[in-house]
């Protein structure tokens, strides 16, 4: 195979991005052959793609039907595991859009038929192609920050006004998106916590404001407390409902902190462990020495396009993939723990019961 044939599901406002990105040959090895969506889309189709690209309505009919290699799956959450699932399937490659899903039941059923179909399958987790987080994960992972004792991210630059959830009905709705702010806002910030850090999540305990800015039926204000495996801690705040807001991201350590910013990376370097100053330092009021260091950080931010191109890679090349498609299940499960967390007012352990989850998801939804 020298051209990937590329489907895609969903034309919603990204969705229209990828298929312009694909259409004009933006992604090397990739073709975009055909896309499906609702019938009132099929002009936006004839107007600004290919003639050559075929437009379907019908889901079963564009994966039986079009021939395709791969598909883009960008489409409502509830639906993204079931139509993975589909296209595993039928032998086709997947990159998804994020998150994996909206409750871990299903999305453990997606790895299942990704594994077993031995498609290359990808999540669009774009941000792991920013040269600032991954300059943080070489960092820490190289042990230059020592061990991790906390994380803290302040994510609340993502305001919306309530025109925003008024322009679909099933915005900010259980039974339309299955949460807020935590599953359409915070998906990122969520899995660039576990992936530049490495560590695994132990429990959480969280907060959730249902409505507290907005008048909608889900959360739009969070915060959470984290506790790792290693016994370190965090805490991860997120919100729709503050203006100006604050993007910032703690990871402290060891050998110091290292701190994301306003499009900066610092470094506030210790010259000893800290551990170590603490055991043999004998002046009482005092602190081991920390040199503040501005982190060069060089390459491209390649954003969506990053992530496409490196799962075509992946299909034609066998390219390690940046954002391998079975750890969306990390950020679903977080934010199922959450949740559950909030609901039932106690300490959650990771992973949740899928059950219970699902369970007490279907009373919200039905309320």
């Amino acid at each position: 195979m020298s051209i990937v044939k590329v489907g895609l599901i969903g034309i919603g406002i990204m969705g229209k991005v990828y298929a312009h990105q694909l259409d004009k040959a933006q992604v090397n090895g990739a073709m975009l052959t055909a896309v499906c969506g609702r019938e009132k889309q099929s002009e936006w189709v004839k107007d600004n793609l290919s003639a050559n690209v075929k437009f379907y309505t019908d889901e079963d009919t564009f994966f039986n039907d079009s021939e395709l290699d791969a598909v883009i799956i960008a489409t409502p959450h509830f639906s993204h595991p079931d139509l993975a699932i589909k296209a595993f399937a039928k032998g086709i490659h997947v990159l998804l859009e994020k998150p994996a899903g909206v409750f871990t039941k299903n999305v453990l059923e997606m790895n299942e038929a990704a594994v077993a179909s031995g498609k290359t399958f990808a999540m669009m987790y774009n941000q792991r192609t920013n040269p600032m987080f991954q300059k943080l994960r070489s960092l820490i992972q190289s042990g230059e920050l020592g061990e991790i004792k906390r994380t803290n991210w302040i994510s609340t630059d993502n305001y919306r006004s309530q025109s925003y959830y008024d322009s679909s009905s099933w915005r900010a709705t259980w039974s339309g998106e299955g949460g807020g702010v935590l599953l359409n806002q915070a998906p990122h910030q969520l899995d660039l916590m576990q992936w530049t850090t490495g560590m695994e999540l132990k429990n959480v305990h969280a907060f959730c404001h249902s409505g507290k800015y907005h008048n909608i039926e889900v959360e739009d204000d969070v915060t959470a407390y984290f506790q790792y495996e290693n016994g370190a801690t965090g805490v991860f705040i997120s919100s729709t409902g503050e203006a100006p807001g604050t993007n910032r991201f703690e990871v402290v350590g060891d050998r110091g902190k290292l701190v994301i910013e306003n499009n900066k990376l610092t470094f506030f370097r210790l010259t000893q462990s800290e551990r170590e100053f603490n055991a043999t330092y004998k002046g009482g009021f005092g602190e081991p020495e920390a040199w503040k260091i501005d982190i060069p950080v060089k390459g491209e931010y390649l954003n969506h396009i990053g992530i496409i191109q490196n799962w075509i890679d992946a299909i034609l090349k066998d390219t390690p993939l940046l954002s391998p498609g079975d750890e969306g299940l990390k950020v679903v499960e977080m934010v199922n723990a959450i949740y559950l967390s909030s609901w039932l007012k106690q300490t959650v352990e990771i992973p949740v019961d899928p059950d219970e989850y699902l369970k007490l998801l279907h009373e919200k939804m039905d309320s």
